[in-house]
């Protein structure tokens, strides 16, 4: 094979860092019939991924990467590589900058083809032309010609570099080695993971009636880590599926058999709007009685605005039921080696329920050395800093599995204390909390007496992959939105406390709202605090005195022309 007759000298190898390294990608189906892998970049995620997966600890480098402008003094250009078993196709790698005027539409988007056959292709980010509106770094898009497929495993291994401009340095790649799942140190972390067993009566009911072939439901209830994001794909290799398959392989039985398997999880959310959609998302309006309730959201709380009787709230709620379920808490981790078990644990020690942390099982061996007891590095761990790889997942399965294993193993303990007789130790009330939304019948209790100038239905809304569904389910579809005009929503409501759940929205044309409790203003919802499409609870009042009220919800003067969507409402009546 002849050469080139004049080959070009090599180009200069700049000095760079990863921001996602061998990470396993694979696109969710889009309108156009393509598929797209989304990485997102804002609140931080850019910068954890640098720390993470370049081992940066320079604080004036990572603060330059928070901005448009820092990026753009501090990166040359950025470094691609796609590896597909078939390596002729190719994958379109998109680098999007968020707008200051219109987060989605104002800011540059970059595009570059890629070649799926695992060679570095490079972007040059100075013949880029780009626009003055751009605010933040905001997201990668790798899109694929087809989407992934039922059944079908990770479509791609992808890495991402960025190279710097001259006058900046960059650290040495942290080498990392294959995850060992079989050695001594990964069956301490199963054994650190366990916090407690608590009483283990509902749960080795539950693992029992699974052994004999009797119809057994586990379910999840959570944020995004239980969603599956991160997981590729997200439908079987989250924690949540795995999990299910675990207590499956215990009970010797096929994941097509006795076992059911419901997963309700939905990004961004803490659980002061998972005990409102308990019984729509996990009970499924009364047709599903779950054996094992799995409760996943000690990293989503800190925006609970009661700071811990919400998520004490669902936990009572589910314990409740009639078919009394086994409840386990499950404790999951940031990158930054933060949760909420502090807070929400001492919910489990009251009511002696069994409590998984992935923070006592990782932590620690994170900053230990190789063959010193570190198996597993954050990068092979997070897939960003909120959520968990394909390994993290794994990990938190098997946490999960290993509970059920300990308990099947164990001596049956006497049934747990009557609910009644145990004082709720953060607060219980929201315990009976309801949802009341479009499909609702009107009732003594709620009552729409107008919909007024909300009376559209909005479509454009969070979508989630529940159970085994690749596809999204839409959450709240039953919603009153509003797009022109100043006439209120009224209702009439006769309840001890209302939670309004409103949608989220980034968008321009999406406005403010007041929220009026017999004339007398308790809240202005404003969608663009967050500035993304996910589902917001606010408490409008609590634990007043059962009496019928008068709600009004209005646009706030100058934002009658701009849109609204009242997803719902949480109410607590006697």
């Amino acid at each position: 094979m002849e050469g080139p007759k004049a080959p070009k000298n090599p180009v200069k190898r700049r000095p760079g860092f990863y921001i996602m390294r061998n990470k396993q990608i694979s696109g969710s189906v889009q309108p156009d019939g393509t598929g797209v892998q989304f990485i997102y970049l804002n609140d931080g995620r850019l910068v954890s991924g640098a720390r993470i997966a370049g081992n940066v600890t320079d604080e004036e480098m990572t603060g330059m990467l928070e901005t448009a402008e820092g990026f753009k003094r501090l990166v040359h250009s950025i470094g691609v590589s796609v590896e597909m078993e078939d390596s002729e196709k190719q994958v379109e790698f998109m680098f999007q900058m968020y707008g200051k005027s219109d987060l989605y539409r104002s800011g540059t988007t970059l595009c570059m083809k890629v070649p799926a056959d695992g060679m570095e292709y490079v972007l040059d980010l100075t013949v880029c032309g780009w626009s003055g509106d751009d605010d933040i770094p905001g997201q990668i898009r790798f899109v694929f010609d087809e989407p992934q497929k039922d059944g079908e495993a990770a479509q791609a291994v992808a890495a991402v570099k960025l190279y710097l401009n001259d006058g900046f340095t960059a650290p040495e790649t942290e080498e990392e080695g294959r995850v060992d799942f079989e050695s001594p140190y990964y069956r301490e972390m199963l054994q650190k993971s366990l916090v407690q067993m608590g009483n283990n009566a509902r749960l080795k009911t539950a693992i029992g009636k699974a052994k004999r072939g009797e119809e057994t439901t586990i379910a999840f209830i959570g944020g995004s880590i239980t969603q599956g994001a991160g997981a590729v794909p997200i439908h079987t290799k989250c924690y949540a599926f795995q999990t299910f398959e675990g207590l499956c392989r215990l009970a010797e039985k096929n994941t097509d058999e006795n076992i059911h398997f419901v997963k309700a999880g939905v990004g961004g959310t803490p659980s002061e709007l998972g005990m409102i959609r308990y019984e729509r998302d996990v009970l499924r309006d009364g047709a599903v009685a779950p054996d094992i309730v799995v409760v996943e959201f000690a990293v989503n709380d800190e925006g609970d605005e009661t700071k811990g009787v919400c998520y004490d709230s669902l936990v009572r709620k589910i314990l409740a039921a009639e078919n009394k379920p086994a409840v386990i808490l499950l404790f999951a981790l940031f990158a930054n080696d933060w949760n909420l078990q502090e807070r929400l644990g001492i919910v489990g020690e009251c009511y002696q329920l069994p409590m998984v942390s992935i923070k006592d099982c990782m932590v620690e061996q994170f900053y230990k050395k190789a063959g010193e007891g570190k198996v597993v590095t954050k990068n092979q761990f997070f897939y960003d800093c909120f959520h968990p790889a394909n390994t993290g997942h794994k990990i938190m399965a098997d946490c999960l599995i290993y509970l059920m294993q300990e308990a099947d193993k164990s001596r049956m303990d006497g049934d747990m204390p009557d609910l009644a007789a145990v004082p709720a130790p953060i607060g219980d009330t929201f315990e009976n909390i309801r949802l009341f939304d479009r499909s609702s019948r009107g009732t003594d209790i709620a009552r729409v007496i107008s919909a007024g100038d909300f009376s559209e239905t909005d479509e454009e809304l969070q979508g989630v992959e529940m159970d085994r569904d690749l596809i999204q389910t839409k959450e709240f579809p039953y919603n009153w939105m509003h797009r022109k005009g100043s006439n209120p929503f009224v209702m009439e409501i006769c309840c001890r406390s209302l939670i309004l759940v409103s949608k989220d929205s980034g968008a321009p044309e999406a406005g403010c709202a007041q929220v009026f409790v017999d004339g007398e203003e308790v809240l202005l919802a404003d969608p663009k605090i967050n500035g993304w499409i996910h589902c917001n609870p606010l408490i409008c009042f609590q634990d007043r005195t059962q009496k019928t009220r008068r709600v009004e919800i209005r646009m706030q003067p100058g934002d009658e022309e701009k849109e609204f969507t009242i997803l719902g409402f949480g109410i607590v009546y006697e």
